[in-house]
């Protein structure tokens, strides 16, 4: 073959190559909007510094009752960074057990008396408890940090000052006042183990790409021919449907039993919560990963379009439901707005189980 018949050959080859890539337009989309929507995502966390950041739920605990407690509560209620609920203790620190807030802070009685003197070195330092879910410690240090604030502010404002105002003062000047940091989990003699939320959060993922195959598998058995055969077998179509949602989820139960029980045996991770509510958990999304595979194979019409619509959709979906960055880091309407998609519960639920 001469040199020009191999490059007309070559552009042949090519433009087929890109006509047949081209003219799928349902991957086409996909693989523009996958990564437009996964980077504005990741951008809108982390990145862009234009949405108000979300607020930090905390439990405020006054077992005090003075005047310097009441106005450091009332400081903090009025920090943009925290959502305080005044509780009494026990609610506070079963609200820090179940993750409704990041961390309880609790004053001892005595706190107002006790801190002045302490900053004067003239008194032991109070002990302030913070109470904290320890699936979501990142956000402890900033916690600990406003309240140093918010106490300083407090302390002077009923000093008629800011305390340390000179430059020897402010040299010599320590915190009037201990933190004690307290996890709280569901077992009081096991320790947090993060490796809970990364297994969740990557069973719900690979889990739902085997979905894919349910939907792809019966669009397959179309394209062979196979699914005119059974269907001219006396089985109806929802007999026929249904037998792939179950065998779908039967195979994600068998593998989130095989993830778990890695998890388990070399991770440590471990129930502690409710069993029948893990297995519950694990059926109900067995059943949607399968459901999954089969909706999109309705709307994807060819296994091409419709494992690049599936990937997409997954992405998404275990996007916003917490498997890669927890749903505690959203801005507040992404907190609110994830609430509609299963993924969110899966993850939340399979996270409150261990």
């Amino acid at each position: 073959m001469t040199t020009a018949n191999t490059l007309t050959a070559l552009r042949a080859l090519i433009r087929k190559d890109l006509v047949l890539y081209f003219s799928n337009r349902r991957a086409l989309v996909m693989s523009i909007a996958a990564p437009i929507v996964i980077a504005a995502f990741f951008g809108s966390l982390f990145g862009s510094g234009s949405d108000k950041p979300s607020k930090v739920p905390i439990a405020f605990v006054d077992n005090d009752g003075s005047a310097l407690s009441h106005a450091l509560a009332a400081s903090l209620k009025g920090d943009t960074s925290f959502e305080v609920k005044e509780l009494a203790e026990p609610a506070a620190i079963d609200a820090a057990r179940q993750g409704k807030v990041r961390a309880a802070i609790v004053l001892p009685a005595g706190f107002g008396a006790a801190l002045p003197a302490a900053l004067l070195g003239g008194g032991p330092k109070p002990s302030v408890a913070v109470h904290y879910d320890p699936s979501q410690a990142t956000a402890l240090p900033l916690v600990r940090g406003l309240l140093t604030q918010h106490v300083v502010k407090a302390l002077g404002e009923s000093m008629g000052g800011a305390p340390g105002a000179g430059g020897a003062a402010k040299a010599a000047f320590t915190l009037p006042y201990d933190t004690q940091t307290l996890a709280t989990t569901a077992s009081a003699d096991r320790p947090y183990n993060g490796y809970a939320h990364s297994f969740a959060g990557m069973g719900v993922q690979f889990i739902l790409f085997m979905g894919i195959e349910v939907g792809v598998g019966v669009l397959l058995a179309r394209r062979l021919g196979l699914w005119k055969r059974l269907r001219a077998a006396p089985l109806s179509r929802t007999l026929l449907l249904g037998s792939h949602i179950l065998s779908g989820a039967i195979t994600a139960l068998i593998l989130l039993a095989i993830i778990y029980a890695a998890a388990i045996a070399v991770f440590h991770v471990s129930i502690d919560g409710s069993v029948t509510g893990f297995v519950g958990i694990a059926v109900a999304f067995a059943l949607l990963t399968s459901s999954f595979g089969l909706l999109i194979a309705a709307i994807g019409k060819t296994p091409e379009a419709t494992r690049g619509l599936a990937i997409f959709a997954t992405l998404v979906m275990v996007m916003l439901g917490g498997a890669w960055v927890p749903s505690f880091v959203f801005p507040q309407w992404l907190q609110t707005a994830s609430l509609v998609i299963p993924t969110r519960w899966a993850v939340d639920g399979l996270d409150a189980m261990t």
